[in-house]
């Protein structure tokens, strides 16, 4: 069994764990598998809406797919993110790409 069918079975036997969830996102995206990835990502933005970390990858792979609009969406509120949890590195990350689209 692949670790993606693992993280899939755990996913599968406790669906509210937002942990298990982004585990499998990140597991998805390695795979390239994005698209995938989104519903589980926005999962666990609804559990945790202060998660900087999922916000942020949310808007990466909605630049890749081309959505400006959502990614910049993304972006914004993970800049609101970054600011009010002081992450100085995130916070400049993200005003740079915010500046590219």
């Amino acid at each position: 069994m692949s670790d993606l069918q693992q993280l899939e079975q755990r996913v599968q036997r406790f669906p509210e764990n937002e942990l298990f969830r982004f585990s499998l996102a990140k597991g998805l995206m390695d795979q390239e598998q994005a698209d995938s990835a989104i519903p589980h990502l926005e999962f666990c933005i609804q559990k945790k809406p202060d998660w900087m970390v999922v916000v942020m990858l949310l808007g990466k792979l909605f630049m890749q797919r081309g959505d400006f609009i959502k990614a910049r969406e993304y972006y914004q509120r993970g800049l609101e993110l970054a600011v009010s949890q002081k992450h100085e590195g995130p916070e400049a990350e993200i005003r740079e790409i915010l500046g590219r689209i």
